[in-house]
């Protein structure tokens, strides 16, 4: 399998669990609730990745226009699932389409954007971007398990 094909792989599958973990949720309210303690909602998690994808794969990568802003993404609140669930399917078409039009060869090229202020490798870029999804995949699946009990 080539590399590109194996980065299209992977997104798709945990943005896909990102979406069953959201349709999983009893009580829509529990998307959005912060323990003591806790940052972020799952469902601004939710967001967040949303917006982190579409940035640096969609708007950068795939030249889609995206303009992210990232503050809304920590402070929107009380969007319903199923339009989650609709943002979420339409990056997954968005990851899908732009890393389709990628070649293997471009993983070895500097990624457009600096990270952490510096030049980065578009393959560690898509890897600390895959890295990313699952880290916080992870937390909403804790978060659903601890606080949406039925």
């Amino acid at each position: 399998m080539m590399l590109i094909e194996t980065f299209k792989f992977l997104f798709n599958r945990d943005l896909l669990k990102l979406k069953q973990e959201i349709e999983s949720y009893n009580d829509q309210n529990k998307l959005w609730y912060v323990e003591k303690g806790i940052l972020n909602s799952a469902g601004n998690l939710c967001l967040h990745l949303i917006g982190n994808l579409n940035h640096f794969i969609g708007a950068t990568l795939g030249n889609t226009g995206y303009v992210r802003n990232r503050e809304l993404e920590f402070t929107q609140k009380d969007i319903p699932a199923d339009e989650l669930v609709k943002r979420i399917n339409d990056t997954v078409v968005v990851v899908e389409n732009t890393l389709t039009k990628l070649s293997d060869n471009i993983l070895n090229e500097d990624f457009p954007l600096l990270y952490n202020n510096e030049k980065v490798s578009t393959m560690l870029m898509l890897t600390h971007l895959l890295t990313h999804l699952g880290y916080h995949l992870g937390q909403i699946n804790y978060y659903r398990r601890l606080y949406d009990k039925n």
